[in-house]
């Protein structure tokens, strides 16, 4: 399979994933594709919403959005969800599509305010930042450690092991969200991922 996708993107969650789960596949780097170029061209001839990640599976579907892919992966692999049926799946369920229905939205308008609200720009930032935080300070009371879910890496560590490095900040995560940070470095160590950490330059602490 390729994925389409731009280091450190939203399409390091889904490398970080396809590592932990042992499926092969082959990166394309289509950095610039968010601006008119060959980039957005290359990128929009197999996905008109010009979007990272796209995945295209060996028999030429394409697949878009993280969750959808966590999903699907978790269908093909017992161990990257918990034991569907159980509370901690019915959890972790929920917290998958909270942060793709809460957190990736604050990035689909603050990183482009201009889109949105040329006028207000700068007051659209401050705001999707300060509601970002504050949606990573609930998220942190939902952690209960040492992974997200408790004994067993998933998915969701998966988004917190890239997510740590995004707006606001490693240093943020450090000091305001302690077992969030927390998860994402002992996911960050897994030694299935290393090559995925160097592609993206995911430190650990």
């Amino acid at each position: 399979m390729k994925l389409y996708g731009v280091p450190t993107w939203g399409s390091a969650i889904v490398e970080t994933m396809l590592a932990l789960v042992g499926e092969p596949y082959d990166f394309v780097d289509v950095e610039g594709f968010d601006r008119p170029g060959a980039a957005q061209d290359r990128l929009a001839a197999i996905n008109p919403l010009r979007q990272v990640p796209t995945l295209v599976l060996d028999d030429g579907e394409v697949l878009t959005e993280t969750a959808a892919i966590a999903l699907w992966l978790a269908d093909r692999h017992a161990g990257l969800t918990p034991a569907p049926g159980s509370a901690e799946h019915r959890r972790f369920l929920r917290l998958l599509i909270w942060i793709v229905a809460n957190l990736y939205p604050t990035f689909t308008y603050g990183d482009y305010p201009e889109r949105w609200a040329p006028s207000a720009q700068d007051e659209l930032t401050r705001a999707t930042n300060a509601h970002r935080r504050r949606l990573y300070r609930w998220l942190e009371e939902q952690v209960v450690g040492p992974y997200m879910l408790g004994e067993q890496a998933s998915a969701l560590d998966c988004y917190a092991a890239v997510m740590i490095d995004w707006r606001p900040g490693h240093p943020w995560f450090a000091d305001n969200t302690p077992r969030l940070f927390g998860a994402a470095q002992l996911m960050r160590r897994d030694p299935r991922l290393g090559a995925v950490m160097a592609h993206n330059k995911l430190t650990v602490d």
